[in-house]
């Protein structure tokens, strides 16, 4: 069924995790792919820790025998097709993404403008510098977006209130039914996958099917 006249303009959902590749590379891709479609994003980090692990009860995927070897596999090769480098091996150690998502939802909260190019700073440091990003001072050590005070954002990473909005969003991303990084909502219909893209670009040319 095609979108309502009234959805064309609506904004793209793009749900990821700070510690998933393929969601770094979907977010190098997304806001310019809407862009050309006169369409914005909305940026929702989510938890594969709680959708993968403690709701479906999966391993992680890299852990998984035999897929774990593919995704390998799927990840350099997507790399060598778009000429992407990371200094971050696929099985190092994975940081704890938590004060990662606090950074994001609570500079989200207060300064909004700056949540998508902190987004983007976050995963550039994570994956194309190899940082291991797993505490609030980590974090803050990152180069900023101007206009992002280090001190006040560490501050705001350990608060109460940043780990409550992760929470609550984590919590909206399950009712929303998104289980994988990353996941891109377009008019109501989810689509999974970085090799997905092309579906969404797609939907967004014919006004979905």
């Amino acid at each position: 069924m095609n979108p309502s006249p009234l959805s064309t303009s609506a904004p793209l959902h793009f749900y990821f995790d700070f510690i998933s590749p393929f969601g770094y590379f979907a977010s190098l891709r997304i806001e310019p792919l809407a862009a050309q479609h006169g369409r914005t994003v909305e940026w929702h980090a989510m938890l594969l820790g709680v959708s993968v692990l403690k709701v479906m009860g999966l391993k992680p995927l890299l852990d998984t025998p035999l897929k774990g070897d593919y995704i390998r596999r799927d990840a350099k090769r997507y790399m060598r097709r778009h000429g992407l480098q990371v200094n971050r091996d696929l099985d190092a150690p994975v940081m704890d993404p938590r004060a990662a998502g606090r950074a994001f939802y609570w500079v989200k909260q207060h300064q909004p403008d700056l949540a998508v190019p902190l987004a983007h700073a976050i995963y550039h440091a994570y994956w194309a510098e190899g940082r291991d990003l797993s505490t609030a001072e980590a974090v803050a050590a990152i180069a900023l977006p101007a206009g992002l005070d280090a001190q006040g954002l560490r501050e705001g990473i350990e608060s109460e209130e940043a780990r409550q909005l992760l929470r609550n969003a984590v919590e909206a991303s399950l009712k929303a039914g998104i289980f994988g990084s990353p996941t891109v909502v377009v008019d109501g219909e989810p689509f999974w996958g970085v090799e997905n893209l092309g579906l969404v670009e797609q939907w967004l040319d014919s006004g979905g099917w």
